[in-house]
């Protein structure tokens, strides 16, 4: 998980500025604020999430055996429908934890553990926060009712009737989590069965 196992050495540049000196750290505690925008998501170039507004507060306490990360982040980030593939706005707020102490080189023990070299002193903490952001974005993300983009709806509806040359209105279909949603708002679950059957109609 440590940030050089996420990003390339060439993109390392990019985030000088999410560098914390633990060696140089004077006080007890510290904090740093982050504004992440497109480009921060285009630099780290990950395909969980590849747009966004995102507002980072960092809290940072030193102990007699580590560092305590304390990251509270909140915005909105905008990801595919699952439905429809276009974009869609996702409110993001979420607080993390992340230890770090000194050791002889880079490891990661446990979850929320980074041993850093104490020779260097330093941590960029980039990548964690993006796999904070990426690890709270639902497995599935769809418009709410009404706002898919429509001709692509349209195209996966037309592939649900249950007469294909039927165009009416009382046909379309729409599917959502494995269950249909008909016109007149009835919802029936999909028996596998049918999905079978379809199949050898398809190959005939």
């Amino acid at each position: 998980m440590y940030f050089r196992n996420g990003l390339n050495d060439k993109a390392l540049g990019k985030f000088d500025k999410y560098k914390i000196d633990l060696k140089g750290m004077r006080a007890d505690t510290a904090r740093y604020d982050f504004l992440l925008d497109n480009l921060f998501f285009s630099h780290i170039d990950a395909p969980e999430v590849q747009k966004g507004k995102v507002n980072v507060v960092l809290n940072i306490k030193k102990t007699p055996r580590a560092f305590e990360f304390s990251f509270e982040t909140d915005g909105v980030v905008w990801v595919p429908c699952d439905r429809c593939l276009d974009e869609m706005e996702l409110p993001i707020s979420t607080s993390d934890k992340l230890m770090v102490k000194f050791g002889s080189e880079f490891a990661e023990e446990g979850d929320n553990l980074i041993v850093i070299p104490e020779d260097e002193g330093e941590i960029n903490v980039a990548w964690f926060i993006y796999e904070f952001i990426a690890l709270s974005v639902p497995m599935k993300h769809v418009h709410g009712p009404g706002k898919c983009n429509k001709s692509m709806s349209s195209k996966l509806s037309k592939h649900l009737r249950t007469t294909p040359d039927d165009d009416s209105d009382e046909a379309l279909e729409i599917v959502e989590d494995d269950v249909i949603v008909a016109a007149e708002g009835e919802e029936e679950q999909i028996d596998p069965r049918w999905n079978e059957l379809k199949k050898i109609l398809d190959n005939n």
